[in-house]
C-alpha cells in the first residue's frame, strides 16, 4: 500500500515538472519567435521540396513524376556540367583561399609598422558587394592586350601569360576562381589572424629556445593551436564555394557556352528563363542537401583533428 502512494506520488511530482518546463516563461517567450521561423523557413522549405518531384512550371497545376527531374540532373549535360564546375570551384577556392590567407595572416601578425594598414587593406574586399566586384573583375579580364590584367601582363613582361579570359571555356572558370579569393582571402585571414593573436608568445619562445626553427615551430606549435580557426575556414569557404552564384552570373551568366555554369545559375535558369520550376527546384534540393553533407562531414573530421592535436 505505501509503495502505491510513493508510486502516486513520484508520478504526480514528475507531471508538475513536465508541465512546469512546458510553461516555462522561457518557452513562452521563444514561442513567437519559434512560429515565424516555421511559418517563413520550415514550412516553405518542406513545401517547396515537394514541387522537386513535380513537372510544375510555375503556372497552373502540378503533375508528380517522381524522380525524373533528379533524373535529368545526372544525364543531362548542361546539368552535370553544372554539378562538375560547382565542385571544381569550391575545391579550388577553398584551397588556395586559405592557403594565401593564412599566409597574410601570418605576415601581418609580425611586428612590421605597416601591420595595421595591410590588414585593413586585405580585408576591404570582403565587405564590398560580390557584383560590384564581380563588375570590376569582368573589366580587369578584358581580351585586349593594352587593357585589364592582358596589359599588366605585358608591362610586366609576361605575354604568354596573357589570355581571352572570359572567352575561352578552359580558362573563364578559373577567371571566376581568380575573382572570388581575391574578394574573400582577407576574410580568411582576419579568422586566421584572431587564433595567431590567442596563442601565448611564450610558446613560441620556449620552441625557438630549444632549438626549433620557424618552419618546425609553425608546425609543431602554431598551427595546432589554431585548429580551430582552420575548421571554421575551411567550412565556412566550403559552404560558400559551393553556391557561388553572385560573380559568375555578374561575369559570365555562365558562359561561354556551359563552361561556367554552376548549381546556383542553373537554379535560377531553370526556374526564371526557362519556367522549369519543378527541375529548378530539384537542383535546389540536390544543392542544399550537397553543401548539408559536405559541411558536416568535413566538420566532424576536422573536429576530430583537433582534438589528436
Amino acid at each position: 500500500m505505501t509503495t502505491d502512494v510513493i508510486g502516486k506520488a513520484a508520478v504526480r511530482t514528475a507531471g508538475r515538472r513536465r508541465f512546469r518546463r512546458a510553461g516555462s516563461p522561457a518557452l513562452w517567450f521563444a514561442a513567437p519567435a519559434i512560429a515565424i521561423y516555421g511559418l517563413i523557413v520550415i514550412y516553405p522549405s518542406v513545401a517547396g521540396a515537394v514541387y522537386a518531384f513535380t513537372d510544375w512550371t510555375g503556372i497552373g497545376a502540378a503533375h508528380w513524376i517522381g524522380l525524373d527531374n533528379f533524373k535529368s540532373l545526372f544525364t543531362d549535360d548542361q546539368s552535370f556540367g553544372a554539378l562538375v564546375n560547382t565542385l571544381k570551384l569550391t575545391v579550388v577556392v577553398v584551397i588556395v583561399q586559405n592557403t594565401i590567407g593564412l599566409v597574410l595572416a601570418l605576415g601581418v601578425h609580425t611586428m612590421i609598422r605597416s601591420r595595421n594598414v595591410l590588414r585593413t587593406v586585405f580585408f576591404a574586399p570582403a565587405v564590398l558587394s560580390p557584383v560590384v566586384l564581380a563588375f570590376l573583375w569582368k573589366y580587369m579580364f578584358n581580351p585586349a592586350p593594352d587593357a585589364g590584367l592582358n596589359a599588366l601582363l605585358g608591362f610586366l613582361g609576361l605575354d604568354f601569360l596573357q589570355q581571352n579570359w572570359l572567352g575561352d571555356p578552359a580558362v573563364a572558370l578559373w577567371a571566376i576562381a581568380i575573382t572570388v579569393i581575391w574578394q574573400f582571402t582577407g576574410y580568411s585571414m582576419v579568422i586566421f589572424l584572431a587564433a595567431l593573436q590567442g596563442i601565448p608568445a611564450e610558446l613560441e619562445e620556449a620552441a625557438a629556445l630549444d632549438g626549433a626553427g620557424r618552419f618546425q615551430r609553425f608546425r609543431h606549435v602554431i598551427f595546432p593551436l589554431i585548429a580551430p580557426a582552420v575548421t571554421i575556414n575551411l567550412t565556412l569557404s566550403t559552404i560558400g564555394g559551393l553556391k557561388i552564384f553572385d560573380q559568375v552570373f555578374a561575369i559570365t551568366n555562365g558562359g561561354p557556352g556551359y563552361s561556367t555554369e554552376t548549381l546556383s545559375t542553373l537554379i535560377y535558369k531553370q526556374a526564371f528563363v526557362f519556367g522549369e520550376f519543378g527541375c529548378s527546384t530539384a537542383v535546389a534540393l540536390v544543392l542544399t542537401l550537397l553543401v548539408a553533407a559536405l559541411a558536416l562531414l568535413q566538420l566532424r573530421y576536422l573536429q576530430s583533428r583537433e582534438v589528436t592535436y
